[in-house]
C-alpha cells in the first residue's frame, strides 16, 4: 500500500488491513481499527461542516484538551482527516496557560472535558474560539467523500507548545511530512523497534509529542493495539501490562523507577520485550533495579518536540551504554558545534576518531538534519531548520570513541562562573548522589564579581543540612562548580513527563 501523506491516512491503512484487529482497550473496552476508522469518519465530516475559514496562512486550528482516552484519540485523526490543525493541550492547564494557547494558535475549536469547556468561557474574551465541545457533543456527519485526506506532505498538521521549562511556551509546527518521517526513520531501525503483532503500553500523555508521536502516532503507523491508561498510576499499569500482555512499554525515568520499586515487575514484564525510556536522563540505580528485576535493558533516546520527537537512541547502537543517549537513527544526521563554531561530525559510519580526541570529545551543541525536523515557530516558521537543513538544538552533548552520544545539558542552562562553564546537570547527579537527597535542580543566579553563581534547590527523603550538602558537594567537584546556596523546597515544579520547570524556579528565587 502506497505511504501515507496525511497522518490520519495510517489509521485508515489499519482499518482496511486489519478491521477486526484491537486499536484500542481502555477500561475495559475494545475499540477495533475499522471501528476507530468510521468514529474519525464521523467526526471529520461534523468539523468539514463547520466551514471554518483558513487564517494565519494556515487551516483553522482546533484545540483538543482531553485525558487518554478513545475521545482524544478520534477527535485528533479526525482534524488531520478534515484537513485541519490539531492543537493538543493539557487539560490541567490554568485558566491563564489555556489562554494562551488558545489565543496564540487563534483556536477556532476547542474540544475538551467539561471543566476545561467552562474554564474557556471564563476567559473566552477577546478568543477566536469560535465553539466549545466536549467529545460526545462533537459535529458528526455522514461518510465524508473521497479523498478523505485533504492535506498531507508540507501542510501544517499539528501546533504543539512547549512545556514552558525555559519560558512563554511557544508553538512548534509539524506538518505531516516531518511527524511521518520519524515514524519511518525509526522503523529503520534494526530490528525494527515495532510491528503490527505489537502491544503498546500508552501511559505517556497524549497531548504531549513523546506520548502523541513516539506513542499513538507510531500505534497507528505500524498498526498494533494500544492499551491507553488515562493517568499514570505504578500498580495499575503494572497490572494492565500483566493482563494485556503488553509486548512494547515507552516511558519516562520516573515510571521506570516507580516501577523498578514493585516486588512483581519481573513477572509483570514477562510479555514486554521492550521498554524504552525518554524526556530526561533514567537515573543508573533505577536502570539496575529494572534489569535486575526483569532481565531486560531500559533503552534510552534524546529528542524534542522539534524533532517529531526522536532524533537518537540505544536501539540504533551496537550495545546500549549507561547514561548514553545511544546514536542518530537512521536518517538523522548529527554534529557537535564547540563554542567556537567548530564542527564535529559523529556519524556512525565516519565518526573521526582522531577530530574527536581520545577517549571523547568536547561537549559541544548538538545540531541535527532530517526530514523529521519542524517547520519552525509558530506562526512565521521562525527559527527552523536553516537553508541547508541543520538546526541548533540548544542541548549540550559529547561523543565517545565508538561514537556514541552522552548528554550534558541544555546550552542556554549553562552557568558561567568567573569565565569557567558550569553544567548543571553534572551538579545535580552530584547532589542526587547523597542519601538524603530525592531530587536537586541547579540554576545560574547574579554574582556581582564572578557573574554568576550556582544555586541549588533540593528536595530531600531525610533530614540534612545545607553545610553537609556543601560538603558533599566539595569532595566531588570543582570549587567553581560548587553551590554557593541551598534551597529546601518540598517538591519541584514539573512538566507533564516529569522535566524540571526551571523557568518556575527562577520566578520563585
Amino acid at each position: 500500500m502506497q505511504e501515507p501523506s496525511n497522518v490520519a491516512e495510517t489509521v485508515r491503512r489499519a482499518a482496511r488491513t486489519t478491521p477486526g484487529r484491537a486499536a484500542l482497550i481502555w477500561q475495559n473496552q475494545v475499540v477495533t481499527w475499522a471501528d476507530l476508522d468510521r468514529r474519525i469518519d464521523d467526526l471529520a465530516a461534523g468539523l468539514r461542516a463547520l466551514d471554518l475559514p483558513a487564517s494565519d496562512g494556515h487551516p483553522a486550528r482546533v484545540a483538543i484538551a482531553l485525558p487518554n482516552a478513545p475521545g482524544f484519540v478520534e477527535s485528533y485523526f479526525a482534524v488531520l482527516r478534515a484537513g485541519l490543525v490539531a492543537v493538543p493541550v493539557n487539560p490541567e492547564l490554568t485558566g491563564r496557560e489555556l489562554r494562551h494557547v488558545l489565543a496564540d494558535s487563534g483556536a477556532a475549536v476547542l474540544v475538551g472535558t467539561p471543566e476545561v469547556c467552562a474554564a474557556a468561557d471564563l476567559i473566552a474574551d477577546g478568543l477566536p474560539l469560535r465553539r466549545r465541545y466536549r467529545p460526545e457533543a462533537a459535529p458528526t456527519g455522514g461518510r465524508p467523500p473521497e479523498p478523505v485526506s485533504p492535506a498531507g506532505g508540507e501542510d501544517l498538521a499539528v501546533l504543539l507548545y512547549t512545556s514552558g521549562t525555559e519560558g512563554s511556551p511557544k508553538g512548534v509546527m509539524l506538518s505531516h511530512r516531518a511527524l511521518l518521517a520519524n515514524h519511518a526513520q525509526l522503523a529503520r531501525v534494526e530490528p525494527p523497534p515495532m510491528g503490527a503483532e505489537d502491544v503498546l503500553l500508552l501511559a505517556l500523555p497524549l497531548f504531549h509529542s513523546y506520548g502523541l508521536t513516539a506513542g499513538l502516532g507510531a500505534l497507528a503507523y505500524h498498526g498494533a493495539t494500544g492499551v491507553l491508561l488515562d493517568r499514570f498510576d505504578a500498580a495499575e499499569s503494572l497490572g494492565l501490562v500483566a493482563a494485556h500482555r503488553v509486548t512494547i512499554v515507552i516511558g519516562v525515568p520516573a515510571m521506570f523507577a516507580a516501577w523498578s520499586r514493585l516486588p512483581d515487575l519481573g513477572e509483570a514484564f514477562a510479555s514486554v520485550r521492550l521498554a524504552v525510556s525518554g524526556a530526561d536522563p533514567l537515573r543508573p540505580s533505577a536502570g539496575a533495579r529494572f534489569l535486575e528485576a526483569t532481565g531486560r535493558r531500559v533503552f534510552e533516546g534524546y529528542g524534542l518536540t522539534e524533532a517529531a520527537p526522536v532524533l537518537t537512541s540505544t536501539l540504533a547502537a551496537p550495545e546500549p551504554k549507561p547514561g548514553s543517549i545511544g546514536r542518530a537513527i537512521p536518517g538523522v544526521s548529527l554534529k557537535l558545534v564547540s563554542a567556537s563554531g567548530e564542527a564535529i561530525d559523529v556519524a556512525d559510519d565516519d565518526f573521526d576518531d582522531d577530530a574527536a580526541g581520545s577517549p571523547g570529545t568536547d561537549p559541544g551543541e548538538i545540531v541535527a538534519r532530517g526530514a523529521n525536523l519542524f517547520s519552525g515557530y509558530w506562526s512565521d516558521g521562525r527559527d527552523g531548520p536553516a537553508a541547508d537543513g541543520w538546526w541548533a538544538t540548544g542541548d549540550v552533548a559529547y561523543a565517545d570513541a565508538d561514537g556514541d552520544l552522552f548528554l550534558v545539558d541544555r546550552k542556554r542552562e549553562l552557568i558561567v562562573v568567573n569565565g569557567f562553564n558550569v553544567y548543571p546537570y553534572e551538579v545535580e547527579q552530584v547532589l542526587m548522589a547523597h542519601p538524603a537527597v530525592r531530587e536537586a535542580a541547579v540554576l545560574g543566579i547574579p554574582h556581582s564579581h564572578a557573574g554568576q553563581s550556582v544555586k541549588a534547590f533540593v528536595v530531600t527523603v531525610a533530614e540534612v543540612g545545607a553545610d553537609e550538602l556543601l560538603d558533599h558537594c566539595a569532595r566531588r567537584l570543582a570549587r567553581f562548580k560548587c553551590p554557593s546556596a541551598i534551597e529546601f523546597l518540598p517538591s519541584l515544579p514539573h512538566s507533564a513527563t516529569g522535566r524540571v520547570r526551571k523557568a518556575h524556579l527562577r520566578d520563585q528565587g
